[in-house]
């Protein structure tokens, strides 16, 4: 039997913002029907932010979740994953909110505190529909992503009980050995799903080599105890996602990472993202896991155990 690769997409995200692609879902009606529609192209997993619904801020007001994931909820099987970074600028418990109302099947979480650079942006857009875009962006020059280990104890404290997995979201090295020292002291249990970040400001970059030796350090400190799985940012998402599958992993696209849809154009969808990543599984003779197949190799609760 094929291996069986996991999609996730990355509906909309914290990173971009509405003046940088007219795509980018900011509603709620239009985060559903987008959750759908990668869905329906092949993503077994939809990791979810919301946006002020006027001026397309990103917000963590559980209220803004509800109306989509009850949408999402009705229309799809898929497994819904739920942020809890937010943004870099919110509190622990402003990102958390959503995640301990709805108690999903799997959250994600970030492995450590870093800088997240958002402002080189600026000088790729001019025109503005909000005065927050700029400002945001220019505020992460002087930016630090908090994420300490109490910050990480408590969230594992809190959503674990719940039955909600993770997915450990590793930005460089660091982030790999903090999630090897929650292991030794079993705070985490395995199969532990290790998305590996590409190609942020602030993380490690997006060379092939960068993705080898994250891949490297994962296996040596986590053995066959892990779900490999990579998100690549920008203009580099496809290549690390060939890249992976081509070694066994699983992947993750979506508007939240890339805007991009191929060399100087953006994506019309996150469906066409996830079509995109189908295409090149499947044309190394791979198949695409469907929700129910992704449950079980992440050892996850289901849908009807949640509080959606």
């Amino acid at each position: 039997m094929a291996k069986k690769v996991i999609i996730s997409c990355a509906v909309t995200g914290a990173i971009h913002t509405p003046s940088m692609s007219p795509h980018l879902p900011v509603t709620a009606e239009e985060i559903a029907q987008a959750a759908i529609g990668a869905a329906e192209a092949g993503a077994a997993i939809i990791h979810l932010h919301a946006r002020n619904p006027v001026d397309g801020r990103p917000d963590q007001n559980p209220d803004l979740f509800e109306p989509f994931l009850q949408v999402i909820r009705q229309r799809s099987d898929a497994v819904i994953n739920l942020t809890t970074g937010g943004h870099p600028s919110m509190t622990l418990e402003e990102r958390l909110r959503p995640a301990t109302r709805f108690q999903p099947e799997l959250v994600s979480l970030n492995m450590g505190s870093m800088g997240f650079g958002l402002f080189p942006m600026l000088d790729r857009y001019k025109d503005w529909q909000h005065d927050w875009e700029p400002q945001l962006l220019e505020a992460s020059r002087d930016l630090v992503f908090k994420n300490t280990y109490k910050d990480i104890e408590g969230l594992l404290a809190l959503l674990s009980p719940l039955g909600t997995r993770f997915e450990f979201e590793c930005y460089d090295t660091s982030h790999l050995y903090n999630l090897a020292h929650f292991l030794d002291r079993g705070l985490v249990k395995a199969p532990l799903f290790v998305q590996t970040c590409f190609g942020i400001l602030g993380g490690i970059g997006s060379h092939p080599d960068d993705v080898m030796h994250m891949k490297r350090t994962a296996d040596r400190l986590f053995g066959d105890q892990y779900i490999w799985s990579v998100l690549g940012a920008g203009a580099r998402q496809m290549g690390i996602v060939a890249m992976a599958a081509s070694m066994g992993g699983n992947v993750r696209v979506g508007l939240e990472d890339s805007l991009w849809g191929g060399p100087g154009r953006l994506a019309q969808s996150n469906a066409e993202q996830v079509a995109s990543a189908r295409a090149i599984i499947e044309g190394m003779g791979l198949s695409v896991a469907t929700p129910d197949e992704a449950r079980a190799i992440l050892h996850l609760k289901g849908g009807d155990r949640t509080a959606i």
